[in-house]
């Protein structure tokens, strides 16, 4: 199954080294891609690159590893890896889903709280997914500024 990034999607996270699980708002999907895979194609699903969106976060923020990702930027749907992209652990975050973040029950973990109530543990410390939150909001506020200046 082929699979574009929306809205609804909270997370892709790996399954094995070529599927991946992708979490929306009301359903789970099992792809046949790995996960950087997803994210690829959903930037060209979009009209760009991964490469080309990669290089558009360090040209706006100078972010230039473990990168934010502007998958859509008429909806602002940005989404941040948990680890470096190209590890096969690396598990991708919708920005704008979350609700609210706190540590894990073990150390060196994480909780997210999404928007609809759904909740997602994670192998990221606290300290380490506060920064890619505050980075990939960041981004995300400097796409709004330069997008105002067009209105």
């Amino acid at each position: 199954m082929d699979y574009e990034i929306n809205k609804d999607t909270l997370a892709i996270m790996p399954k094995s080294e070529e599927e991946s699980r992708v979490l929306e708002n009301d359903i789970e999907y099992d792809v046949s891609m790995p996960t950087l895979s997803v994210i690829e194609r959903s930037c060209e699903y979009f009209g760009s690159t991964y490469e080309g969106r990669y290089v558009g976060t360090k040209n706006i923020s100078g972010i230039t590893h473990k990168s934010p990702i502007i998958i859509e930027d008429t909806n602002k749907i940005i989404f941040f890896p948990t680890t470096s992209p190209n590890r096969p652990d690396c598990v991708w975050i919708s920005l704008n889903n979350i609700l609210s973040y706190e540590k894990g029950k073990r150390k060196g973990t994480s909780k997210i709280i999404f928007k609809n109530g759904n909740t997602l543990d994670l192998n990221i410390s606290i300290g380490s997914l506060n920064n890619q939150i505050m980075r990939s909001s960041r981004l995300k506020y400097l796409l709004e500024e330069r997008q105002e200046k067009f209105k």
